[in-house]
């Protein structure tokens, strides 16, 4: 991948929104090159989508949020891929990753209640051939996401030092 696509994601990982006219300036190319280069990365499915990122608590759109741990046993010839694939396909997971460790799968899934996710684990994830345990875990509060600060309160206790 070329220098001027690499500053391109840079950019736009940082703000989606930033216009082809100020990364142009920014990078000292024509916009037009700039455009042909975007237009290559989302051909090329680098760039696979433009996001927002929200603080659902301040827009006052509260979802349950959960980290499932995910053990498995990995299945001749397909390994993890297999049951990952099943485990995306479903609408309420957000994100499935490969960890190393004590779990083989990370599921982040989003529900409306507790008992939404629960009813996920228990009718939907658990009941995977190969799927061997699972361990639940509800995000209370975010602080940072995807590199964005989520909390804006200022912390008023007075600091003490030794």
């Amino acid at each position: 991948m070329t220098g001027l696509k690499e500053e391109i994601l840079e950019i736009l990982s940082e703000d989606a929104r930033t216009p082809v006219e100020k990364m142009a300036i920014m990078l000292g190319r024509p916009e037009a090159e700039i455009t042909q280069a975007i237009s290559e990365l989302e051909q090329d499915l680098i760039i696979l989508k433009y996001s927002a990122h929200i603080n659902r608590e301040k827009a006052d759109h509260d979802l349950v949020e959960a980290v499932i741990e995910v053990r498995v046993t990995p299945q001749r010839d397909r390994g993890f891929a297999s049951i990952a694939r099943r485990i995306y396909n479903f609408e309420e997971v957000r994100a499935v990753y490969l960890m190393s460790g004590g779990y083989d799968l990370q599921v982040q899934v989003e529900g409306h209640s507790l008992r939404e996710v629960a009813f996920f684990v228990a009718e939907k994830l658990s009941t995977i051939e190969g799927v061997l345990s699972t361990a639940t875990h509800f995000v209370l509060k975010k602080y940072k996401a995807d590199g964005v600060i989520m909390d804006d309160e200022v912390d008023e206790r007075l600091v003490i030092s030794p």
